[in-house]
């Protein structure tokens, strides 16, 4: 009687269809499964708050991060499986059930030290979502992940660096873990390279069954700490062959002792260690003059002063000599290879081994260079030694042993580069090195570099024509800068033809002064041998036939064009662009202006496209003086007969008058 009497039919139809509609979703909503969306109603408000434990928290989900979570296509209740066909619910829920999904890895957490922590009820032990996250949890392999390597250290560190309440309520001694690690070659690798391959916490400790070092089952138990170090350092057992006599083996008897014996856990740093047996065992034999090997008869005599005075004076023998036996009379009677320097110096070895040394040596050429021929035995000396083998100033005596005329590598290069040292000792380079004592000019090695000497023709060498700029801008960089940007670097001309580089024009060996006459007057040529055209009208003009006269004050090719920063006309910053073009002139002649600038520098009267005008005035007045020459030659002809005619006449009547004189004298 009610609706009837206070709602018009429509409303009444309405009313009633949409209690109907709310009553049917109302019984039926448990029937379907609940989706994301529906916990999202109420939690992507960012001011939504609810209790756990008794303190205040947020419960805000951002939609965003969880859709590009590694969780994007889990459902709430996936993890929530308490609230699993509710609609609303209390704010005391319980935790997000990682091990649904995770058992194994659950399996392992709760026997270890944090999962006891956890299930005893400490409120400092760490769950799955201190460290992985909650609703952001992203691959390990990101960045941005919280346990990312890179990571890691700072996550540890919220525990287990020094001040922490971990450490302050749990009374742990001071050991400052997150420091030493930050400074051990592990941490500096990680943090301060970015190697992402070094240990980090967890790779020792592992990521979640962590125990006691005490704990037999630990990673890091002494029984385990070997395998686990391995796990990186695969080849450990084989850089251990360097320590000999057991000194380092047996520091307690019949007890192996492990890494961290010798390598601080957390401090572990890139160091060489007592090796054991020392020099003076060494020393006993290789001290004697006279001591010699009994298959080639060579000398076997250590001068251990110079050892001392070398760049190896903290390296023991056996470092190097790491083939020695222990269980021999004669620990090194067993070496028969000879010292590995890669085991130390890896990276200058994988260059060697590239470089064309590298490749002789590799073929077993007796003339192969090894790095005792250059740096020495055990007198190694550092580069910044006068004495030293590879100071700048000995470098090109070094490399003349092999390289200088009729040395084993000249021999092999013959008639494509001679008389290399000579000219290199005459060239503006080697006069400053070995004449004026200049230590920061070029050498062999700043050009071809000191372990990857490569021929020119191979893309990686140093002296390729694609590297020279490169090189030569080690020393040189702002012509290389103007270089660069020129038409004749490769970054700026897209072309299939050669474009010269620093040695075309200066050569590789031979390079003189820049302003002496002879590079002046040779430069022209090194131009032509690419512009042929321009350069023939060049010597047309008088800049060009007073420089074939050995005159060097006249324009040259580089006063116009530049040197190093040659542009095309049109672009603004050439020396030649219509607004530079008087300032350039003015170089020479200082009164210069743009009628003078206006001056065909290249101007030819073999082009009737370019010089029409000349082209033509050129030709008419050669064919002007070619039709006056014809007419007095056919001229000439045509008079000769009569000239010829006149001449007997006048012979016969000097007869005739020649006659008549003497008739007359006789009478």
């Amino acid at each position: 009687m009610y609706l009837k009497g206070s709602f018009s039919e429509p409303k009444k139809i309405f009313i009633i269809n949409f209690f109907s509609i709310f009553l049917f979703l109302l019984f039926t909503s448990s029937l379907y499964p609940q989706d994301n969306s529906d916990c999202l109603m109420c939690h992507e408000d960012n001011s939504l708050t609810g209790t756990r434990n008794g303190k205040t928290i947020s419960v805000f989900v951002n939609e965003k991060k969880l859709s590009s979570s590694v969780h994007e296509g889990v459902n709430c209740i996936s993890c929530h499986v308490d609230l699993e066909g509710t609609d609303v619910h209390d704010d005391d829920v319980e935790k997000a059930k990682c091990n649904l999904c995770h058992d194994d890895i659950q399996a392992k957490f709760d026997k270890s030290l944090h999962g006891k922590a956890l299930s005893g009820g400490d409120k400092l032990a760490p769950a799955c979502q201190n460290c992985h996250g909650s609703h952001d949890i992203v691959p390990i392999k990101n960045l941005k992940s919280k346990v990312a390597p890179i990571n890691i250290p700072g996550l540890c560190g919220q525990c287990h660096k020094e001040g922490s309440p971990v450490q302050l309520q749990r009374n742990i001694p001071q050991t400052h873990i997150l420091e030493n690690y930050s400074e051990s070659i592990h941490g500096e690798g990680l943090l301060k390279k970015g190697l992402i391959v070094t240990a980090t916490c967890v790779s020792c400790h592992t990521a979640h069954d962590i125990l006691s070092h005490t704990d037999s089952k630990s990673s890091i138990a002494r029984k385990n700490i070997a395998n686990t170090c391995a796990k990186c350092h695969a080849e450990i057992e084989l850089v251990h062959r360097k320590v000999i006599k057991g000194a380092l083996w047996e520091k307690e008897a019949n007890i192996l002792p492990a890494c961290v014996d010798c390598h601080q856990p957390h401090k572990a740093r890139k160091v060489f260690y007592d090796q054991g047996m020392a020099d003076q065992d060494c020393l006993d034999c290789h001290s004697r003059k006279n001591i010699k090997a009994s298959i080639d008869g060579r000398s076997l005599f250590v001068d251990y002063s110079g050892l001392k005075d070398s760049r190896h004076t903290n390296i023991s023998c056996s470092q190097c000599h790491s083939q020695v036996s222990p269980s021999h009379v004669r620990p090194c009677d067993s070496i028969v290879q000879k010292v590995d320097c890669t085991s130390c110096h890896a990276e200058v070895g994988e260059e060697y081994q590239l470089s064309t040394h590298g490749k002789l040596k590799a073929k077993n050429d007796l003339n192969a260079p090894v790095c005792s021929e250059c740096h020495g035995t055990h007198d190694v000396l550092g580069k910044t030694n006068p004495l030293s083998s590879i100071f700048p100033i000995n470098i090109p005596a070094l490399c003349a042993k092999c390289h200088r005329e009729g040395e084993s590598a000249a021999v092999r290069y013959k008639g494509t580069e001679v008389d290399i040292v000579k000219n290199y000792t005459e060239s503006i380079h080697g006069k400053g090195l070995m004449k004026s004592g200049l230590t920061v000019t070029a050498t062999c090695t700043g050009c071809h570099t000191a372990h990857r000497e490569l021929p020119h023709s191979d893309s990686l060498s140093s002296v390729n024509p694609a590297n020279i700029p490169s090189t030569c801008g080690n020393c040189h960089h702002g012509i290389q800068e103007q270089f660069e940007k020129s038409i004749h670097s490769t970054k700026i001309t897209q072309t299939d033809k050669e474009l010269p580089t620093c040695e075309d024009c200066h050569t590789a060996h031979k390079i003189i002064r820049a302003d002496s006459e002879g590079f002046k007057l040779k430069i022209m040529d090194q131009c032509g041998r690419c512009h042929q055209a321009i350069a023939e009208t060049y010597f047309d003009t008088y800049h060009g036939k007073v420089s074939q006269l050995g005159y060097t004050k006249t324009a040259k090719c580089y006063d116009c064009h530049g040197a190093h920063d040659i542009m095309p006309v049109e672009n603004p910053v050439s020396h030649l662009n219509r607004k530079n073009i008087v300032e350039t002139c003015k170089k020479c002649h200082t009164n210069a202006n743009k009628q003078f600038a206006g001056y065909f520098t290249h101007a030819t009267h073999h082009d009737p496209e370019k010089y029409p005008w000349l082209f033509w005035t050129f030709w008419g007045m050669t064919g002007l003086l070619i039709f006056t020459f014809v007419i007095a030659g056919i001229h000439t002809l045509l008079w000769l007969p009569r000239s010829l005619q006149w001449r007997r006449e006048l012979k016969r009547q000097k007869s005739i008058n020649t006659d008549k004189n003497d008739n007359q004298e006789q009478l």
